[in-house]
């Protein structure tokens, strides 16, 4: 991997990390195109630089981590669901991640939806929203297990889960933000054991200094991009809502339906 692949993958998972779009979808393309998707330091490069997107999350809200308890309360109760399901259900989903076509498909399927998402959830006003109770919190969590089928997206099933229990548009984009810490930090780092007990990090234990390098100047980068992304989000989110965001996912799974068609090798890299 060079420094430009590096630096391109890095701003593809700032970019799409926290946007309904799915960054596995793009990932899969990205390093299908440069060639570099079936390179053992690409899998832990990939998984690696989700710190920094985690990092932006926190650096954006700070002061909410450090606030109250009853933050973390309902932080823990959106996550178990995830949790408990992807434990137990480890080796279907491994199974779904070898499968482009699943992404493909799903990013069709919440292409769709999204579409629609505005007129069928419209959402209250910020003047009538409720605060976010445990058992949004829960069902929220609920939502996010959807997202275990790559293509779906992670913030797309959370901000919809939001949707669904009355929450505002930024309300529902922020919760999905602040859920993403703990979710995303428990799943880099059960992949990142799971790639070295696996013997796939063998082939990269003992980092070069270039691999080093990589790793912070990918994690940089994603952390810049990814913070740039969510403020852009939130901000147009709140004037226009799903729509744009629902084409781009119908034409990105078309795109991946045609280049298996046409026969190209697509990888999956995470």
């Amino acid at each position: 991997m060079t420094t430009v692949e590096a630096i391109v993958l890095a701003i593809v998972e700032g970019l799409t990390e926290y946007l309904p779009v799915s960054s596995t979808g793009h990932m899969i393309i990205a390093s299908s195109l440069m060639g570099i998707a079936e390179d053992p330091f690409t899998k832990t490069f990939t998984v690696a630089i989700q710190f920094g997107a985690i990092l932006s999350v926190v650096a954006l809200y700070f002061r909410r981590f450090f606030r109250d308890l009853t933050f973390y309360r309902r932080l823990l109760l959106a996550f178990i669901p995830a949790a408990v399901l992807g434990k137990l259900f480890d080796d279907y989903i491994d199974a779904m991640l070898g499968s482009v076509f699943v992404v493909a498909v799903m990013l069709l399927v919440g292409g769709v939806i999204l579409v629609f998402i505005d007129k069928w959830l419209p959402g209250p006003s910020e003047e009538n929203e409720k605060p976010i109770s445990d058992k949004t919190a829960f069902s929220i969590g609920l939502f996010q297990c959807i997202s275990m089928i790559p293509g779906v997206s992670r913030s797309a099933a959370t901000i919809i889960g939001g949707l669904a229990n009355n929450l505002t548009r930024k309300s529902a984009a922020e919760f999905s933000f602040f859920l993403a810490v703990p979710t995303m930090f428990a799943a880099t780092v059960y992949k990142i054991y799971s790639f070295y007990k696996g013997g796939e990090l063998h082939a990269v234990a003992g980092f070069t200094n270039q691999q080093i390098t990589l790793l912070l100047i990918g994690n940089i980068f994603a952390f810049i991009v990814a913070i740039l992304a969510i403020r852009s989000f939130i901000d147009y989110l709140t004037k226009h809502g799903f729509k744009m965001f629902g084409y781009y996912r119908i034409i990105l799974g078309l795109i991946l339906l045609a280049l298996l068609a046409a026969g190209v090798d697509i990888k999956l890299v995470d």
